[in-house]
């Protein structure tokens, strides 16, 4: 899929703020004149995960094919059509989707996004519809009210936690449990009763807590997950630190970002292989190439493990006679991040990779990730809805 432009970028954050979850395609000048797109890797996961159909399970010919009734949102009202899911007994099956009068409903290169609601596809033109204008319509328009119905938040755990945080803030600066990047969210977590431990379970009744400087302006911490090592070339963190790690001061370590857009000073990049449906990294080493993959699945398993309601919270840091105060301040609350969105953020570049390896004294490779990141403004187009406190300052 082409990069998105800032004004498709604003009107996907507008309906991901609603809680709406869809997946994007960007049709062809090809596929429009033969009616043919493919179901791309971010498509069969939507509808996967939203039980729409699993082209996994779905038999090769025109005999296994899946239609469900569809409707194009314009301005002016809905249009009907009806969505064909198949895998031709050609080219090996290639999973297919196609929109019954697509071609008179966006033009080629257009995005459109792909909704599903009450057993029903939504086709909404991202690029062409002024989708923010139909949302503050006073005039009821078909996309507002599928929006409004769609939006829909419970607020019990997260009103405690709230009360619990602005308790805390009122203590005014609090000092740092220990002398450490790491020591924002530890103090926090201690105040609030918590044990420190390495599950990967959120912290508290099922919310996840997200601490952070909040001058830094640095991305934000996703979660960390390890590589499908069976699938890979490599088979440990010691493999990458070995093949592109460099010498800083006393340490041999492998301290880097990598992205889908440009390959780093360690000529690392990752891509996204939508037909096995993985994330790869790469390496420019003609001898070494794709060394290791993660699933797609899992990595959307494990963004709605630990972030199925966030809070990110800011705090100002304090340096007072050497040592370290937090002064928590703010709440950013998310909920349900939007799975298909994390894979088109990762093509976009603005969901990231960091590599932190480091080889101890006895010779072993210690590995703090890898770290998958989001840039900091870029919460509202993952994560529905968003919503922000001020907390109670004394």
């Amino acid at each position: 899929m082409r990069q998105l432009s800032s004004i498709e970028i604003d009107r996907i954050k507008l309906l991901t703020e609603k809680s709406v979850e869809l997946c994007l395609i960007e049709p062809t000048e090809n596929g429009l004149k033969k009616s043919i797109m493919d179901a791309t890797g971010s498509v069969r996961a939507y509808f996967k995960s939203n039980r729409v159909h699993d082209y996994e399970l779905q038999k090769q010919g025109p005999e296994n094919k899946i239609q469900v009734l569809s409707y194009f949102i314009s301005a002016q009202g809905l249009i009907k059509s009806i969505a064909s899911l198949y895998r031709p007994n050609t080219k090996k099956g290639d999973p297919r989707i196609w929109f019954k009068g697509l071609g008179q409903y966006v033009n080629a290169n257009d995005i459109f996004g792909v909704i599903y609601f009450r057993d029903e596809l939504y086709v909404l033109n991202i690029t062409q519809l002024d989708i923010k204008k139909l949302l503050s319509s006073v005039i009821i328009n078909p996309l507002q009210e599928l929006v409004n119905e769609i939006n829909q938040i419970s607020n019990e755990v997260s009103d405690e936690l709230l009360q619990l945080l602005n308790g805390i803030a009122l203590l005014g600066p609090v000092p740092a449990m220990l002398n450490a990047d790491t020591a924002i969210g530890r103090t926090l977590e201690t105040l609030l009763g918590i044990d420190i431990n390495s599950s990967k379970s959120p912290d508290y009744k099922g919310i996840e807590l997200k601490s952070f400087r909040d001058k830094r302006g640095n991305r934000k911490t996703l979660f960390a997950q390890v590589p499908d090592w069976k699938d890979s070339k490599f088979n440990s963190s010691s493999d990458i630190l070995n093949s592109f790690g460099y010498v800083r001061g006393n340490d041999f370590k492998l301290y880097c970002t990598v992205s889908t857009i440009v390959r780093n000073s360690q000529g690392l990049q990752l891509k996204i292989d939508s037909k096995l449906n993985q994330l790869k990294e790469n390496s420019d080493q003609s001898n070494i190439g794709d060394f290791v993959v993660w699933g797609l699945e899992t990595l959307h398993k494990r963004l709605l493990q630990k972030h199925n309601e966030t809070f990110w919270i800011a705090a100002d840091s304090i340096i007072d006679d050497g040592k370290e105060y937090f002064q928590y301040k703010k709440v950013e609350h998310t909920r349900k991040p939007i799975v298909t969105q994390f894979d088109i953020l990762l093509e976009q570049g603005i969901i990231t990779l960091d590599h932190l390896i480091k080889k101890t004294p006895s010779g072993a490779a210690a590995e703090k990730g890898p770290l998958f990141k989001i840039k900091p403004n870029a919460l509202n187009l993952l994560f529905p809805p968003s919503i922000t406190y001020d907390l109670l300052i004394k």
